[in-house]
């Protein structure tokens, strides 16, 4: 394990080193970890002792780099809570060939989060991520939910905290935006958001003509879900429902080195955030998905092909 900045650190090696855990969770153990964390981020600095000892009396072994990690794990599960890093930390983890998880948000920007992909793909290395919203039972089953019919569209809903070394809805936001993608599917073509300090509303119009939309929440009561619009029925999804669910397609996916989740559309749930901050930026302009994806496929470009900088 890379990071023990986040609660999901501890919750996902109790999940996962449980002596009675059966099926796929059976065949995963944490056995290791690096604890990471980020100075500037209040929320990522002040966990790591305690997440540490915490680990320790679980039996973990504690490094203090990746490099010493690696030769003790099979697979890696990426937990630091500052997407900033994940490339930085991913980049090893995918030259020594172990399958990755890497938890939300994949990277602190589009560019890092194709970069790491793409470096995946380049070495065959599987690798996915994604928020545990997705695999909550009651959010999962909304795509192909027999009441609801077929789903026409979607108003999905969470907490929306910002963090300001993230673009706004990295952070937090994710939760209802994976949760839209979860039950819309790919195909989103362009976005417009609306922001005021309590809330962000951001509009997804699908290229089939569907609309979708995200409610980010920060004032008055914040919970996670959804309202979908069928062709039978409109349904209230359920709320939240915990780790396990992801942690099990986790072990399943360590076990098996398939993604459960399609990288077209983590990428597309991806450039869908950064396409709601240039929309901000423009005063709710809307914003299509592909011109962030070229200025971010662009700055990869850019830096693959840079001359190796002489560490010497």
């Amino acid at each position: 394990m890379i990071g023990c900045d986040t609660s999901h650190a501890i919750a996902f090696t109790k999940i996962l080193n449980r002596p009675d855990a059966t099926g796929p969770l059976a065949e995963v153990r944490v056995v290791a970890a690096y604890p990471g964390g980020s100075a500037d981020i209040p929320s990522s600095r002040d966990r790591v002792e305690g997440h540490v000892a915490q680990l320790r009396e679980m039996g973990i072994t504690i490094v203090d780099t990746i490099e010493a990690l690696l030769p003790l794990v099979d697979v890696v599960l990426l937990e630091s809570v500052d997407g900033r890093v994940h490339r930085q930390q991913a980049e090893p983890v995918i030259a020594a060939g172990k399958p990755l998880f890497v938890d939300k948000p994949l990277a602190g920007s589009l560019a890092d989060a194709l970069d790491i992909l793409q470096m995946a793909s380049d070495r065959g290395v599987p690798c996915f991520s994604c928020s545990p919203l997705r695999f909550s039972p009651d959010m999962f089953g909304m795509r192909n939910n027999p009441d609801a019919g077929d789903v026409v569209g979607c108003a999905a809903f969470s907490p929306c905290p910002l963090e300001p070394h993230h673009p706004d809805l990295y952070w937090y936001g994710i939760h209802g935006v994976e949760t839209l993608f979860t039950i819309m599917g790919a195909g989103c073509h362009t976005v417009t958001r609306i922001h005021t300090d309590g809330t962000d509303v951001v509009i997804g119009t699908w290229r089939d003509g569907r609309i979708g939309t995200f409610r980010g929440i920060r004032t008055g009561h914040a919970t996670y879900g959804a309202l979908v619009f069928g062709s039978k029925a409109i349904v209230r999804s359920g709320d939240f429902g915990g780790y396990e669910p992801l942690v099990e397609q986790i072990a399943r996916f360590f076990v098996t080195g398939t993604s459960p989740v399609a990288v077209d559309e983590t990428i597309e749930i991806m450039a869908f955030m950064a396409a709601a901050d240039e929309s901000r930026r423009r005063g709710g302009a809307p914003v299509t998905l592909e011109a962030v994806l070229a200025e971010a496929r662009a700055t990869v470009q850019a830096r693959r092909s840079a001359p190796a900088r002489d560490g010497g």
